[in-house]
């Protein structure tokens, strides 16, 4: 990362955009520089789904969903377009939790709500027949790559009632939810 005196100190990547070069916690969150953070996740990583959901679901077990967010959002920008509304969803879902993680209950529960709606409406049937992600009452089912949609909006919605009710630990902040021990399945039968 380079800095320059004509962009009043702002960081700048290799291709010349504003960049932060800030380290960051597990949580996202910008630390002072010459801090210690944690390793960000590289940008632009085109990863098959099976490989998507590994990462995402081990940067979810280690309380790092702001991590797990950009693996999504490689996802949304490198696939099909059918399956657009899959990635975008499930990345709100950690950008939800990383909010609520932060103690930011209004900003978790709202985008943990709008995940699970977009998971709702397109995600089960990300890349299929319109009705194939759908149970016989027009809930979400099983999704593709054997994401349990079902679940993970179930998930979502119970976390941000609980958020909202400030139910959290309190460990980050009022209302402050612990990232790893709230980190949802993003697979049935996952360990």
């Amino acid at each position: 990362m380079n800095r320059t005196t004509h962009d009043r100190g702002r960081d700048r990547d290799e291709e010349g955009r504003a960049r932060s070069a800030r380290p960051r916690d597990g949580l996202g969150r910008p630390l002072p520089y010459g801090a210690e953070g944690v390793p960000r996740q590289p940008e632009g990583v085109v990863r098959d789904p099976g490989a998507t959901l590994r990462e995402a679901q081990r940067l979810f077990d280690a309380g790092m969903p702001f991590h797990a967010h950009e693996v999504f959002e490689d996802a949304w920008k490198s696939g099909p377009e059918a399956e657009r509304d899959l990635w975008q969803g499930l990345a709100q879902l950690a950008v939800g939790l990383t909010h609520a993680a932060r103690g930011n209950a209004a900003g978790g529960a709202r985008l943990l709500r709008r995940g699970a709606d977009r998971l709702a409406a397109g995600g089960a049937s990300a890349g299929r027949a319109p009705t194939d992600g759908l149970s016989r009452g027009g809930s979400p089912g099983p999704g593709p790559y054997g994401i349990d949609v079902g679940g993970l909006v179930s998930w979502a919605r119970e976390l941000a009632a609980r958020t909202e009710g400030g139910e959290g630990d309190g460990s980050a902040g009022p209302g402050a939810v612990d990232a790893a021990a709230e980190a949802p399945r993003l697979r049935r039968n996952a360990s």
